[in-house]
């Protein structure tokens, strides 16, 4: 029995547990809500992995550069990219829930809530100040995101600028972040069961408002993303690389197979080096220096998503959100798609580190908990296809590739 389980790829089981829990939630009615303990637990183990998953992963990407020399011409350009259009998509994301708010008109009065986190009230004085740990072991205990981040970077500048003496420090990371995929791969198995729960619980105590919800919720998903892939990368390809956008996509297209069935970078590596590389005509050091580091960094549509999911928890829950937290939700949900892992349901992990901040309540992750694999699968999509996008770019830039093979390559 296990074997055949374990046979079925996730994503199949948990698209399965879906159907299954609207179902059950539906004919249950209101008493399904006695099973959302399944469905809590699932969410424990997601806020559980938050403070270690971060922390290693970001160290651990920092010092995968390998020497601060590399944020030259080529690093450094990648890294800009990496930022600029990280933010594009954050607020691309708070647009769309902005304008089209799927979180409107959906009545969770019957929703058991804990204390609402509520937002600092502070000056900009007090919020820069605020970002600097004073007690790195009090912000992980406190999960205070912004300052474990700025602390996470700084230890990682440090590996790089002890050189060798900071390779066994870079290991410990290395393997440490290893250790939290895995951990975190062994909670994503308990997908299908949270799933199954949260989606009975929503169906059978929200009836199909919530439903529909969800449904716009990963609709505006989708749309952000494809914005994303054919408009933005496009643009980067056609006015940084200076390529065709056609002959790019063609290039690429087998990743794109593989990141969306996969839902996961990291596991979708060996096919963007490839295509990179043999496809678009990237120089082998370039391609495996940039399309790694943007498998760990470059998150843009889990930033993108964050940005929206938070919005729509604000607009279920009614949290008034200021300019100043949308600035906050910026910072975060691009930090935090950096500090998630290549791995499915990192995204799912990040939601609590930007909710805490601006005080929408934690609640919101049950909601979407039952929909966000397959929300997962497209960002994938869209977090792959610019690796490629910026790698090719910044190729272009250095004199890095090989035009005509690229060309070739299409025509084959």
């Amino acid at each position: 029995m296990g074997r055949f389980w374990f046979a079925i790829p996730l994503w199949q089981r948990v698209i399965a547990a879906l159907a299954l829990g609207i179902v059950t939630g539906l004919l249950w009615g209101p008493e399904a809500q006695s099973i959302k303990i399944i469905g809590d637990i699932f969410i424990a183990f997601i806020k559980m992995l938050v403070v270690p998953l971060i922390f290693f992963s970001l160290v651990s990407g920092v010092a995968a550069i390998g020497d601060l020399r590399k944020l030259g011409a080529v690093g450094g350009r990648a890294a800009l990219l990496f930022l600029v259009t990280g933010q594009i998509a954050v607020w691309l994301g708070l647009a769309l829930g902005t304008l089209l708010t799927p979180g409107v008109g959906l009545d969770v009065s019957a929703i058991e809530r804990g204390p609402i986190p509520e937002p600092a009230q502070t000056g900009w004085r007090d919020m820069l100040l605020s970002i600097v740990p004073q007690s790195p072991v009090q912000v992980m205990a406190d999960v205070n995101v912004l300052p474990l981040i700025v602390f996470a970077l700084l230890v990682g500048i440090g590996i790089l600028m002890s050189g060798k003496e900071g390779e066994p420090v870079a290991k410990i990371f290395d393997s440490g972040s290893i250790v939290m995929q895995k951990v975190t791969a062994v909670v994503m198995e308990l997908t299908p069961f949270g799933v199954f729960a949260l989606m009975a619980w929503v169906a059978g105590t929200q009836g199909t408002d919530a439903l529909l919800a969800l449904a716009k919720l990963v609709g505006l998903n989708y749309l952000g993303c494809l914005l994303i892939i054919f408009v933005m990368y496009s643009a980067i390809i056609k006015l940084l690389a200076k390529l065709p956008v056609v002959d790019f996509f063609r290039g690429i297209v087998d990743a794109m197979a593989v990141a969306y069935s996969t839902a996961s970078s990291n596991a979708t590596l060996p096919v963007t080096l490839r295509c990179t590389q043999r496809n678009l005509g990237v120089s082998s050091s370039v391609s495996s220096f940039i399309v790694s580091l943007g498998a760990t960094v470059n998150m843009n549509g889990t930033a993108m998503y964050l940005g929206l999911a938070t919005l729509f928890g604000a607009q279920i829950f009614g949290v008034d959100l200021s300019w100043g937290d949308y600035f906050m939700i910026s910072i975060l949900a691009t930090a935090g798609a950096i500090g998630a892992a290549g791995i499915p349901g990192a995204g799912l992990i990040m939601m609590a580190l930007v909710f805490g901040a601006v005080g929408v309540p934690l609640e919101t992750i049950a909601l979407v908990a039952g929909v966000d694999r397959i929300m997962d699968m497209m960002r994938t999509v869209t977090n792959v296809s610019g690796d490629a996008a910026i790698t090719v770019a910044v190729a272009s830039m250095t004199n890095e590739i090989d035009r005509e093979e690229m060309i070739s390559a299409d025509d084959v």
